[in-house]
């Protein structure tokens, strides 16, 4: 069972855990004292423990050892996402965190529908960041990727300076050009109605290249998972 526990993980100490992974130790999982635990702090640290108190109100545990963590793959991939309705951005996220995405940033575009201000956007991207650390617990990451404020298009393409920046677009875009391994890649993916030609223009000013994953036309939450694929596979760790 893997925990995070954004903590400072020392073998030797006593720690008590945040609520939140105190409730899912002892009634989601029914743990009891004595039972082991594996805990990561997000920033690719990960420990052995195991659990001295447990009760209503707390769960303590003492760390054992440290622990070899999963490498990050050598490909960091900043994934920008078109802000999507219901749970096509959940699941988008969980499957991109699964491929060894190292960010994302939720993004606003012309033909996006989504429209997040104020209290409901910082909900929204904390709903996000924890579904990106549940899928680092599923998939035994030890680093969580960072889930950025959601933010315009615009703003988003300006701070791109990855060495491979590209596209899904289906119109008028090729395959994956044979390069040598990048290192670093930003990927931009656009809405169910698909990003529309000035904001292509855009960010082919910006240095990204058109690319087209097939003959078919992929939603907005399949299109992430299959060019992240491609992407680990080529210059990653798949």
């Amino acid at each position: 069972m893997r925990i995070h526990v954004p903590l400072a993980l020392t073998p030797g100490a006593t720690l008590t855990l945040p609520d939140a992974a105190a409730h899912h130790v002892a009634r989601v999982m029914r743990r009891r004292e004595g039972d082991t635990l594996v805990l990561f702090d997000g920033a690719g640290v990960e420990v052995s423990a195991h659990i001295t108190v447990i009760s209503k109100r707390e769960v303590q545990v003492e760390i054992d050892e440290r622990l070899l963590a999963l490498p990050e793959s050598r490909l960091a991939v900043h994934l920008g996402l078109a802000v999507g309705k219901g749970d096509r951005m959940d699941f988008a996220i969980q499957k991109a965190v699964e491929l060894g995405v190292a960010a994302v940033t939720p993004l606003y575009t012309h033909h996006g529908d989504v429209r997040l201000k104020g209290e409901r956007a910082q909900k929204k991207r904390d709903h996000w960041q924890a579904v990106a650390i549940s899928a680092c617990e599923q998939c035994r990451r030890a680093t969580v990727p960072t889930i950025h404020p959601a933010i315009g298009l615009e703003e988003w393409l300006a701070t791109r300076d990855e060495t491979l920046r590209l596209v899904l677009h289906p119109y008028n875009a090729g395959p994956l050009a044979q390069q040598e391994a990048p290192g670093s890649a930003a990927l931009l993916v656009g809405p169910e109605g698909g990003l529309s030609d000035d904001e292509v223009a855009r960010a082919h000013a910006h240095g990204f290249h058109s690319w087209i994953l097939g003959p078919r036309i992929l939603r907005m939450e399949t299109a992430p998972i299959v060019a992240l694929s491609l992407l680990q596979s080529r210059y990653g760790d798949l």
